[in-house]
């Protein structure tokens, strides 16, 4: 079988916008855990970290301060692995809200799920894809089916997007919730369509899932030349249930899928590289 010798950027998901402590004690919360599971997730392989933050009340937050304590943290303690920002609505936030967010924290590189932004019309998210390109923000859109790969390919084509290079986007098998198991067959579904659209060469793109499916799921991510998410925020246990002790031991095994194909692992550079970092003006 052939091997994709490009360098695999492993992503850190620690927590997400719903996870607590409630569903695993070694879910990482306050600043503080989260750049101690950088430190352990940079040394286990991971090059970058999809980071959530929690306000007073341990909810969701899209606070710009916030964030901002977080990313402190985080580049003190391990300043070599890349951050993105997230701006999952999660039920709480509306268009503007997450745009509003982002034009506060202006972080080098955010995930922005292409269904959300477009929630207000095209205008509104084109202008919004615009002002970040200019500000030199790194997009990676979040993509869930076949027709959000469409309407991204359609948007790519009419110049809408505002991608300065190759787009970046990540596909999410499955959805989240309680006890979703993701299936290889998803993301085969997912990935036929990237090959539809020709995103799959044109793109830089990326895989989330969710369960016990999540392995497989990232098996054949990097099989086909793909990047990987993981972390808690999508599985706390292998195929065969075993539960994870920590974010590190989730991140130890995509390492070793990627040994497995032939695949060397990013560094922050080269993480930041393929979440689109545009420039070192954005950042916090």
């Amino acid at each position: 079988m052939k091997k994709h010798m490009s360098e695999l950027c492993i992503m850190l998901a620690p927590n997400g916008a719903r996870r607590t402590k409630a569903d695993h004690p070694a879910i990482p919360v306050s600043a503080d855990e989260l750049a101690e599971t950088a430190v352990a997730c940079r040394a286990a392989g991971a090059g970058g970290i999809h980071l959530h933050v929690r306000d007073n009340q341990l909810v969701h937050s899209l606070d710009a301060d916030t964030y901002r304590s977080a990313i402190g943290a985080i580049q003190s303690a391990c300043p070599d692995i890349a951050i993105q920002t997230t701006t999952e609505a999660a039920g709480l936030f509306d268009v503007d809200q997450q745009i509003a967010a982002v034009r506060a924290l202006r972080p080098a590189c955010l995930s922005f799920s292409l269904a959300e932004l477009l929630r207000d019309g095209e205008d509104k998210a084109e202008a919004f894809l615009a002002w970040a390109a200019e500000t030199g923000i790194g997009i990676q859109f979040i993509l869930y089916d076949a027709e959000q790969i469409a309407t991204m390919r359609r948007m790519l084509d009419a110049g809408t997007l505002h991608v300065p290079d190759r787009p970046r986007l990540i596909v999410v098998a499955g959805r989240y919730s309680a006890t979703q198991d993701s299936s290889a067959a998803e993301f085969d579904a997912l990935h036929n369509a990237l090959v539809a659209t020709d995103l799959h060469r044109e793109a830089i793109w990326m895989t989330c899932a969710f369960g016990r499916g999540e392995m497989a799921c990232l098996d054949r991510t990097i099989e086909l030349g793909g990047h990987a998410r993981v972390g808690f925020e999508n599985a706390f246990a292998d195929a065969d249930g075993k539960l994870a002790r920590d974010n590190a031991e989730r991140v130890r095994l995509v390492a070793a899928l990627a040994a497995k194909h032939g695949r060397p692992l990013a560094d922050a550079a080269g993480s930041a590289t393929v979440l689109g970092r545009l420039s070192d003006a954005a950042i916090v």
